[in-house]
């Protein structure tokens, strides 16, 4: 009895994890279908693209490089651009997840940022929670942003600028509230400050989503040099 309320207990903390961050990206959906439908997407299309591609970073690229009178072509290459630090994440999440059949597509579909970040955020509770808050977290967004794109897309021309609702402030600090009870020793802080550096030098030379792959070279270094 004590270990499976033990279990219960772990789940409901995990699962309060993946909250805090699946339903403020969730919402950051609605911004996604405003911009959407204003760039020349229909509903459908902006829908579709949030069910298909289901990255944040590449659906904002394609609809930018379409909008500005890019081809098709351009958009794809962006977002496929973009998409390939969901490529390491995978890397990363495979030998813990251990997915075959439909589970690996399904698994395949939710590896972003966020599930990956809550499943690693949860390595101390070991593997089951791990993948817990990956799918807790995977399915969570992957429900609230596709529901949030319908809504934006909807009242595109009632909702104005989605960044004045201050949800492009609430992802981040979703992630903020994740990372900052792992900086507990000198290592952790430095990556996390040269990690942040980084990104804040590169955001206004390359496109969204890039200064983060960028980061993963600091976490190689900072590997190899302890090993």
């Amino acid at each position: 009895m004590g270990q499976n309320s033990c279990v219960s207990f772990e789940r409901r903390t995990v699962l309060r994890d993946s909250l805090s961050v699946a339903i403020p990206v969730g919402s950051y959906g609605a911004a996604f279908g405003a911009a959407a439908v204003a760039g020349g997407f229909s509903v459908l299309q902006a829908c579709a693209l949030s069910l298909l591609l289901f990255s944040g970073a590449s659906q904002f690229a394609v609809v930018g490089v379409m909008a500005g009178g890019g081809s098709a072509i351009s958009a794809i290459t962006t977002g496929a651009l973009l998409g390939i630090r969901n490529g390491l994440y995978g890397m990363r999440m495979a030998p813990i997840l251990n997915l075959s059949g439909i589970r690996k597509l399904i698994g395949a579909q939710i590896t972003i940022d966020e599930s990956t970040g809550v499943a690693i955020s949860q390595e101390s509770r070991g593997e089951g929670a791990m993948r817990y808050g990956f799918f807790a977290t995977g399915v969570g967004v992957f429900l609230f942003w596709n529901l949030f794109t319908l809504i934006g897309a909807l009242g595109a021309n009632s909702i104005g600028d989605p960044s004045s609702w201050g949800l492009d402030a609430a992802v981040p600090a979703a992630f903020l509230g994740l990372v900052w009870p792992r900086l507990v020793d000198k290592k952790a802080r430095m990556a996390a400050l040269l990690s942040l550096t980084l990104a804040l030098a590169l955001t206004p030379i390359l496109g969204a989503g890039l200064p983060i792959i960028a980061t993963v070279l600091i976490a190689l270094v900072l590997g190899w040099k302890a090993s």
